[in-house]
């Protein structure tokens, strides 16, 4: 429930609402009117998320009984307390969210990414002091709640780790209500939308949780296993590319369309870049993958080619769901936030009709008692995404004219994908059983080490060092 707050209000919501007119009054030289905007930015928020966690702490024993009534009392009353810590952390969260803006604005990005590490870090800490206090094995119950007040007090150090540097940029800065501060009625007008649109995307993520409970035992856990991995190279390139992007953009409001559009075909390439080949190798070499970082105890050669299979589902719509990461934040740059929700409710509604059509027939196959009906649900997402990617290019183009990445670098990657994964799939066909974690080394290395290669002598290659930069 917390987590419902902090995924509609947290980073990215901030971030297309808050970034482009902060940066871009920075750019314009105002950089008193951006402390202001900052300072009321801060108190409207502090007073949503605190009057929110506030909220989620008094009315915590009627939302646990509503949404798990049949639980026993005893495990409604833990929920409840976990509820009641938890929601003041995610008030924090929001705070984070709110520095990584201010930060990334100013192009401080280490700084901002790096505070989650102290999150993190409060979980482990609480995590070994129940476990030192309880003695092992510990109690359950204490162990949730130690990780409960650690996932708070991480929530502090984040923010606290923050607020040094995001202070250093404090011209003009005071903490207030004040609606009319240059630019906090056009962020809030820009935040509506962007909220609707997270809210669609949450609701679509529960419906496949639901859809895949229909489905036959051990559905929900697969697509868990292989949604990890598919979220792995959209946030490690696509949303990293995208963050780094959207106070650029913002600074280029005004400009020539043809500049604005070039610096987001340039964002399009470096996606693509490592999306293609994370999706062929997801495609091809996913059998490898998952076994070499889930097989192990019952988890075991079925579930490992049933994961494959969802993931591949997946991975089909990888560079249309990173790249649209670049194109919202163009869209938010432009001060539209309007028309990303609008396609973000067709991909939703896609990625539903198109699962829910799919996954019944695609349960008839599997291994075992594992069934393959998720791969119809991951089908469907990809499906969604593809169309996402389709009409926010369309409704771009009509901005700024042409902005696709290019024949030249899209080719050029896809051949040397090509020929890491055919390398890689040779290497895994003559090569002698090993340990799945072996297997891992001796093909997957290789397909990075080809397709660095390749890509370099092909002229492409500057793209890793590029995002190194960033």
């Amino acid at each position: 429930m917390p987590n419902v707050v902090q995924n509609l209000l947290g980073e990215g919501t901030l971030s297309a609402s808050l970034i482009p007119i902060y940066a871009g009054l920075l750019e314009k030289g105002k950089e008193e009117d951006a402390g202001r905007f900052a300072g009321a930015a801060l108190g409207i928020l502090t007073a949503v998320a605190g009057g929110l966690a506030l909220l989620g702490v008094v009315l915590a024993p009627i939302l646990v009984a509503i949404f798990f009534p049949r639980w026993d009392p005893e495990k409604q009353a833990l929920t409840t307390t976990l509820v009641r810590i938890l929601f003041p952390m995610t008030g924090l969260l929001v705070l984070s969210a709110w520095a990584l803006g201010i930060l990334n604005s100013h192009r401080q990005f280490f700084v901002a990414y790096l505070a989650p590490v102290f999150w993190n870090l409060g979980m482990i800490v609480a995590m070994l002091g129940g476990a030192l206090y309880f003695g092992l094995p510990a109690q359950s119950r204490g162990l949730l709640l130690a990780l409960g007040w650690g996932a708070l007090l991480g929530g502090v150090l984040q923010f606290i780790w923050q607020l040094p540097f995001v202070l250093r940029h404090r011209k003009g800065f005071r903490i207030s209500l004040g609606h009319g501060v240059n630019g906090v009625r056009d962020a809030i007008a820009n935040f509506g939308p962007v909220v609707a649109a997270r809210g669609v995307v949450n609701f679509s993520a529960w419906v496949d949780l639901v859809l895949a409970g229909l489905l036959t035992s051990g559905a929900v856990s697969v697509m868990g296993f292989a949604q990890t991995l598919y979220v792995l190279p959209i946030s490690l390139f696509g949303m990293s590319i995208a963050a780094s992007e959207l106070p650029e953009l913002s600074r280029m409001r005004g400009e020539a369309e043809r500049v604005v559009a070039d610096r987001v075909a340039r964002s399009l390439r470096r996606v693509l870049y490592f999306l293609i080949p994370s999706t062929l190798a997801y495609v091809a070499l996913g059998d490898v993958i998952v076994a070499a970082l889930y097989e192990t105890g019952e988890f075991g050669a079925v579930e490992t080619l049933v994961t494959w299979g969802v993931l591949a589902a997946y991975a089909i719509g990888l560079p249309a769901s990173a790249s649209s990461r670049v194109l919202s934040s163009a869209f938010y740059a432009l001060r539209d936030t309007r028309t990303p929700a609008r396609i973000a409710y067709l991909r939703v509604a896609t990625a539903i009709l198109v699962g829910v059509t799919l996954m019944v027939p695609a349960d008839e196959f599997g291994f075992g008692a594992l069934r393959l009906g998720a791969a119809g649900l991951a089908l469907g997402a990809s499906a969604g995404a593809w169309l996402e990617y389709v009409l926010l290019r369309r409704a771009l183009g009509k901005m700024i004219g042409t902005h696709g990445p290019g024949s030249h670098t899209v080719v050029r990657v896809s051949l040397a994908a090509a020929l890491a994964t055919m390398v890689a799939v040779g290497l895994q066909s003559i090569l002698p059983n090993a340990h799945p974690i072996v297997v891992a080394l001796e093909t997957v290395l290789p397909f990075g080490v080809i397709f660095l290669s390749v890509t370099a002598l092909l002229g492409v290659g500057t793209q890793w060092r590029r995002l190194a930069e960033t």
